[in-house]
């Protein structure tokens, strides 16, 4: 079976108001724990798991980390929660270091407003062909993976009307978002030497393609997530992903081609997710015509079961995805704790404590009865 990490970034707040706070430095200094590490902008902070075969492991390092980091900021007087962006308003503060300082310089508002935390999720491939031949076979299900982890309705301030605008602010780097087929590992490096080549990156690390090889690891590297408000959203996306990654290697080594949608249709896609999430229509996959987000979501579970089965984790990841279905997004809940408070501040209290529940034990998923598991109260 091949290995799963996380990568989840986090807002950092203050425990009195709930505003952002530039504390990602100090945050890094102050921890013991060598998976926190700063960001590009200080008033958040990362988390990695390790490198894990079992679901049930990679659940509890994401508790593990997420305890750490809350912890961290709480011996200062701030909280780690995982938020996507800043319910209320902030100029944040860019990281001490050459590299952001030249992001900043060469990118403009984009990087200056680029206060966004996502969730980052890494599949071991056996090599670079066969990444990029999963590459182009997941890449038409990476906007169900985003509907399913929207976790950003508000923007400094105001409600966006977006249920993830962060893939809106994201989508401002001129290689984010998706891409066409590949078609060979040959092609995907000589298109990333292009873009390279052209002057208009600074380096490598700034390749924010919706998923991508690793240029530090063996893996591929799904980055469509908003950092999920509850920590099951994030091991089910782990665990989505990883179905896709073992689907998609099985069908290149079957001899099965990529579904030939173009990346126009794939942007059109990951709107409608951003936009919606799970409360609207999402655009189907193969034919782009939307359909009830259910019925899409369900096809995903569909076309990834055989390798969740043979991995032993269909039921497991079947509950999760109900779970979602039933309880709602981080951006749903973010909208109804609003809704009944009426104040971003009692938005963000309330994100503080969901964000700090651990993983649901994993082993208690298995075998229940579907809709079983909600855990929003």
């Amino acid at each position: 079976m091949r290995r799963v990490g996380v990568e989840e970034e986090f807002l950092i707040v203050d425990n009195a108001d709930g505003h952002a706070v530039p504390l990602g430095e100090l945050l890094e200094r102050l921890s013991d724990d060598d998976g926190l590490s700063r960001e590009m902008k200080q008033e958040q902070i990362e988390t990695c798991t390790l490198p894990r075969i079992s679901l049930d492991e990679l659940a509890q390092d994401i508790t593990v980390r997420r305890v750490s980091a809350d912890a961290t900021a709480r011996a200062i007087g701030a909280r780690s929660v995982a938020l996507t962006t800043s319910p209320l308003p902030v100029q944040s503060t860019t990281s001490p270091g050459l590299r952001y300082e030249r992001m900043i310089e060469r990118f403009g508002l984009t990087a200056v407003e680029q206060l966004t935390c996502g969730c980052h999720v890494h599949v071991e491939v056996e090599s670079d062909e066969e990444g990029v031949a999963v590459l182009d076979r997941i890449r038409i299900w990476l906007p169900v993976l985003m509907a399913i982890t929207v976790n950003s309705p508000f923007w400094n301030g105001t409600d966006s009307g977006y249920a993830s605008y962060r893939s809106q602010a994201w989508n401002r780097w001129p290689t984010a978002g998706p891409c066409e087929i590949f078609g060979s590992a040959g092609a995907y490096h000589r298109q990333v030497n292009e873009i390279l080549g052209s002057g208009v990156l600074l380096d490598r690390g700034q390749i924010y393609f919706d998923a991508r090889l690793s240029h530090r690891h063996p893996t591929v590297e799904v980055r469509v997530g908003d950092v999920c408000l509850f920590a099951d959203d994030a091991v089910l996306l782990a665990g989505l992903v990883r179905g896709l990654v073992e689907t998609a290697a099985k069908q290149w080594r079957n001899g099965v081609p990529p579904a030939p949608v173009s990346a126009t249709q794939l942007r059109l896609a990951s709107w409608q997710a951003g936009r919606f999430g799970l409360d609207g229509d999402l655009l189907d996959p193969l034919t782009g015509r939307p359909r009830p987000a259910f019925e899409v979501a369900m096809a995903l579970l569909d076309h990834v079961q055989a390798a969740l089965k043979s991995q032993g984790e269909f039921d497991v990841v079947e509950s999760l995805l109900f779970q979602v279905l039933t309880r709602g997004t981080g951006a749903a809940r973010q909208r109804a704790a609003f809704a009944e408070a009426g104040s971003l501040c009692d938005v963000i209290a309330d994100a503080v404590h969901i964000s700090s529940l651990p993983a649901t034990p994993l082993q208690t998923l298995r075998g229940l009865p579907l809709l079983a598991t909600d855990q929003s109260s």
